[in-house]
């Protein structure tokens, strides 16, 4: 038999209660749950002493100046000897060297107050794994605990990963925990049956049964006892245990399976929900790394069009020249004019922004421009307009395609001459700003119809910034969700593991006309409803599109080719002879397209 050293903790009249064993070559006794022999007492520090192992013998020693009774006497350290009698607070220990005899309460079977006892052990056991999600300490903890009431000498945790087994953790009562690439005296061919059959496996005599005894491990070395049971929560396999010893036959009993089964369960529930807040720890670090990765400043993408108008961006925010900014309401006009602003000389000025459609005409020209008191009814003081509170910095016109024609004229002026003059003053002042600009509607086309000035439209148009739908970002759909869940989802204090596939399906099929401003809208609502840890299509309200319809490739590509043409009409400035040239088609297809364009503008659209 393999010796080791153990401590007894004695209760009244000597009566031995429990065993610690010193399994490793420095041990930590106290009443932290950290300790490697955790002590329950009056007068015991959470680290009171250490144990240390070493050839010559065990030593104990006081931590932090705590007391320490050996044999009667105080001391700071002491060599053990077998039979010495340790007091730590209330505590009483006795140490022991050699084969470990367990007392009548560790015993598997016996009168009814060892049962009581293992009883109690598994209390012990589950306090312990309960508020930990560490998975390697939740391990190291059920393994030692399953090892003391087996009275094995040797045991391994396997977890599946990739549906294999792996190590993760493993410990000997001579060696200590060890890293998973120590070598194992382990057999893959038990494991594998138990894995298979999710069975527990007892093995009395592996080098004389006839099942295993071929084994290549089981004679290269030269295994006995063998128990080994499935680590399984509500029908999922997590991987399984081991425990051995290699001089004894005839170890383990039925009941020791049992046993070993029960703190198995037990210990699987809790190491579940460990994996899964690991899983989401990684998941959220991942996706902080890769919304770094894929971030603007505060603008959030990773197509092929937004990466180009980050380039855009990079090269324009430099200079003084005007933007316009084109894009469907709720695609992020505003963010990616502020992301301008704060990239650009102007970035320690204001950045002041106006919704051109969202004022009345007859206020309009006071909130840009400005008045004196008097200018009109209710002019009481005199105030300056968005020029001028935006000197030194940026201006924002956002939703440009709104301003009346009347004050078209007057904006034009300014932006020539850099002068404003309030309303009901003659006098124009200077400013120093930077214009940028903002429109859902197509200017160019705004300029054909009359209802925007073709000279103001040019003197905005020095840099056009187009600002893709949502609907045409691909996988950006995924990640800005998931970026506004993980945000909603820390201000409201909510724990929210993911989307569903049904919900995934559903974000990817739906057409979003409200763009980035209705995802964004419908996670915060769905967060707050939510009823479990994981957001489906219905808490989108997108529970109809789960099901939906996926294009067939020749509808798509018949999509793809209408935008194209779209795209390349709108660079030639609606030009279809020179559209057809550029495309090398005939210009009646280009018709064609534009037909079928308006076909579906007059069909209700389907969200």
């Amino acid at each position: 038999m393999t010796p080791y050293a153990w401590l007894q903790e004695l209760g009244p009249g000597e009566v031995v209660k429990t065993s610690h064993r010193i399994e490793k070559m420095v041990c930590s006794i106290g009443t932290d749950a950290n300790s490697d022999i955790q002590l329950r007492g009056k007068g015991i520090a959470d680290v009171h002493a250490q144990l240390r192992t070493t050839p010559k013998g065990t030593s104990l020693e006081a931590v932090g100046g705590e007391r320490l009774v050996v044999n009667g006497r105080r001391c700071d350290a002491h060599a053990l000897q077998a039979g010495d009698v340790v007091d730590i607070g209330s505590v009483r220990l006795r140490f022991h060297i050699g084969q470990q005899r367990e007392p009548a309460a560790r015993t598997l079977s016996g009168p009814v107050h060892a049962q009581e006892d293992l009883l109690g052990a598994l209390a012990r056991f589950s306090e312990s794994l309960a508020g930990s999600y560490d998975v390697d300490r939740l391990l190291e903890t059920m393994l030692d605990s399953i090892l003391a009431v087996t009275r094995a000498s040797r045991g391994v945790v396997l977890l599946l990963v990739d549906e294999k087994p792996q190590v993760r953790v493993t410990r000997s009562l001579t060696m200590g925990t060890q890293p998973s690439a120590s070598p194992l005296a382990i057999s893959d061919s038990i494991v594998d049956r138990v894995l298979q059959t999710r069975q527990p496996v007892i093995v009395s005599d592996a080098l004389n049964d006839r099942e295993f005894n071929a084994a290549q491990s089981v004679m290269d070395f030269k295994i006995c006892s063998v128990l080994c049971v499935p680590l399984m929560v509500r029908g999922e396999l997590l991987g399984a245990i081991y425990l051995s010893n290699d001089n004894v036959v005839n170890l383990f009993t039925e009941e020791s399976r049992d046993v070993a089964t029960v703190f198995a369960g037990q210990a699987a529930m809790v190491l579940r929900n460990a994996i899964l807040i690991s899983d989401l720890k990684l998941s959220n670090q991942s996706l902080t790394q890769q919304i770094e990765r894929m971030n603007f400043g505060s603008l959030i993408g990773a197509c092929d069009s937004m990466r180009e108008m980050f380039r855009k961006i990079e090269k324009v925010a430099g200079t003084d020249i005007s933007v316009l900014i084109e894009g469907e309401t709720g695609t992020g006009k505003e963010l990616v004019a502020g992301e301008i602003h704060r990239r650009s000389n102007r970035a320690k000025g204001p950045f002041v922004v106006i919704n051109c459609g969202a004022i009345p005409a007859n206020l309009l020209e006071s909130e840009l421009f400005g008045h004196v008191r008097g200018a009109f009814t209710g002019a009481v003081v005199t105030r300056d307009g968005k020029f001028q509170q935006a000197h030194g910095g940026t201006l924002f016109l956002d939703e440009i395609g709104e301003l009346p024609l009347a004050l078209q004229v007057k904006l034009l002026r300014v932006l020539e001459d850099r002068k404003v003059s309030r309303v009901g003053d003659s006098q124009g002042r200077d400013v120093d700003i930077r214009i940028v600009a903002a429109t859902n509607r197509t200017l160019s086309e705004e300029v054909k119809t009359g209802n925007f000035r073709e000279d103001l439209f040019y003197r905005l148009n020095v840099v056009r910034l187009h600002l893709a739908p949502l609907r045409d970002r691909g996988e950006d759909v995924m990640m800005l969700a998931r970026y506004f869940l993980k945000r909603q989802a820390e201000e409201l204090s909510v724990r929210i593991n993911g989307f569903s596939e049904d919900a995934v399906r559903a974000m990817h099929l739906h057409r979003w006309p409200g763009n980035i401003r209705e995802l964004e809208n419908r996670i915060k609502k769905a967060v707050i409803f939510c009823d479990t840890r994981t957001i489906t299509a219905a808490d989108l309200d997108l529970g109809a599109l789960q099901a939906g319809r996926i294009e067939p490739l020749n509808e798509a590509k018949e999509t793809f080719a209408r935008g194209y043409v779209r795209r390349i009409l709108e660079i030639n400035g609606g030009n279809r002879a020179q559209t057809s040239k550029d495309l090398g088609v005939d210009v009646r297809t280009v018709f064609r397209y534009l037909e079928r364009e308006r076909e579906d503008d007059a069909s209700p659209e389907f969200d």
